[in-house]
């Protein structure tokens, strides 16, 4: 397919992320509010997004923006937008947890078709083109080439916005913990799937997620040979929260059965 950015446009992408992840690991907080009892935004996320706004823009200027802060209705969704989890982890950012990411995806024809995600406290930086693989900090990388669930290590989110589906949540958790090798809980989406991506899990999933925070990371870990589904094989909205099914690709039927909820409590 044609993108809307040229290879060099891409790199810069890259790079003006890399220097938000900069800015990010240097800026303090002073400014948090609460958008819902579990749910945070600080000055950290809004200075991030706004210098990745006006950049982004002059970069691209026919490319249009959605932000975790900004309102989307007027974004025309036929045509490319940038799609930015300023804070992806900003929980993880208040209580000092150092476990946070900048993620940027470019969504072009309803897919998306590039993804970076930096870590500014490893400097880590995630990469992927639709069609040319994944790398981190330039080197390619592959998901793990784990076969079996019981051998696989496995991340889980616990979707903590709707504490009213706890008891679904965790009894997946449990269902997952009793037939991997065991469980973790980063708190930040996007680097879990990126962790996938190297090889670090295996398998991740979480009930509830907003396109934001995984449409980037969805990208690398598919270029990385992986899987990224919802609970049902299907594959995730870029325009509504979804449920999301990460894994190797390998262990992904395996994962995702577990995770399928019977379809009487979807009705």
């Amino acid at each position: 397919m044609d993108h809307a950015l040229a290879p060099e446009g891409f790199r810069a992408a890259v790079a003006l992320v890399r220097q938000a992840a900069d800015v990010f690991a240097a800026e303090r907080i002073t400014a948090v509010h609460a958008k819902s009892a579990t749910d945070f935004v600080t000055n950290v996320d809004f200075a991030i997004q706004t210098r990745l706004r006006g950049q982004l823009a002059a970069l691209a200027p026919d490319v249009q923006f959605i932000g975790e802060e900004d309102d989307a209705a007027s974004v025309d969704r036929t045509k490319p937008y940038w799609l930015l989890d300023p804070v992806d982890g900003t929980t993880n950012l208040i209580h000092g947890l150092n476990h946070s990411a900048v993620s940027l995806a470019l969504v072009e024809q309803g897919a998306v078709s590039f993804g970076v995600v930096c870590d500014p406290y490893s400097r880590e930086c995630f990469t992927a083109v639709r069609g040319e693989g994944a790398r981190m900090n330039g080197a390619p990388i592959r998901c793990s080439r784990n076969q079996e669930l019981d051998s696989c290590l496995v991340s889980a989110g616990t979707a903590p916005g709707h504490r009213d589906l706890a008891d679904e949540v965790f009894s997946a958790i449990r269902k997952v913990y009793d037939a991997c090798q065991d469980i973790r809980h980063g708190g930040c989406a996007s680097l879990d799937l990126c962790h996938i991506a190297c090889g670090r899990l295996d398998g991740y999933f979480e009930r509830v997620l907003h396109p934001w925070d995984y449409a980037a990371g969805m990208l690398i870990v598919n270029e990385a040979g992986g899987a990224v589904t919802d609970f049902d094989g299907c594959a995730p909205s870029l325009e509504t929260p979804s449920e999301i099914a990460a894994s190797n690709g390998a262990v992904h039927r395996e994962l995702a059965a577990i995770l399928r909820r019977p379809m009487r409590e979807r009705a």
